[in-house]
């Protein structure tokens, strides 16, 4: 075991861990390993974060007002499901485009002939208002925030999304 003298310059707490036989999180970029005779380091300078996406001051709708959109469609509105194709083929909202945000995080940024190139439709009108929605909205949210970034002025979210949408037994429209 390392002596005691080296742990001091990691703190008390990496060397009570050592001497538990246990890792030890160094600071924010560094895990190190303090089992066996000498302490060595697993993963340098990155330690993964989760990034939850804060939600944007938009426009926000509930089940009731995305029930009356799919109903009456407006050519004034565009409804984007920013779940993958396979989540969308087993069922979307009534009148609703699939950009998927997670595989294509790059869509709302392509030219309009590269995006209707790619998936065969024409890209959203920026002066539309533009809702999105996804399984649990937090994909949603990220793709309302890209959205603002490209100049898309009228950006709303169903945060509730799919899940909140197949609860309050909304109708679905497979392909």
């Amino acid at each position: 075991m390392p002596s005691r003298l080296w742990y001091s310059a990691l703190g008390s707490s990496a060397y009570r861990a050592c001497l538990r036989g246990q890792q030890a999180r160094l600071g924010v970029s560094r895990l190190v390993s303090l089992q066996g005779p000498r302490a060595r380091v697993l993963r340098p300078a990155f330690v993964p974060v989760r990034w939850l996406t804060a939600p944007s001051k938009g426009k926000v709708y509930e089940f009731q007002d995305m029930q009356k959109f799919s109903s009456s469609p407006s050519p004034d509105r565009v409804l984007v499901d920013v779940r993958e194709p396979v989540e969308y083929e087993e069922g979307y909202i009534p009148g609703a485009i699939n950009i998927p945000i997670k595989s294509q995080p790059d869509a709302m940024f392509l030219p309009e002939d590269e995006f209707e190139d790619r998936f065969g439709f024409s890209k959203p009108d920026p002066e539309k208002e533009v809702v999105f929605y996804c399984k649990s909205g937090v994909r949603s949210s990220a793709a309302a925030q890209f959205a603002k970034q490209h100049g898309y002025s009228d950006v709303a979210e169903y945060r509730g999304s799919w899940l909140d949408w197949q609860k309050n037994g909304g109708q679905a429209t497979k392909p």
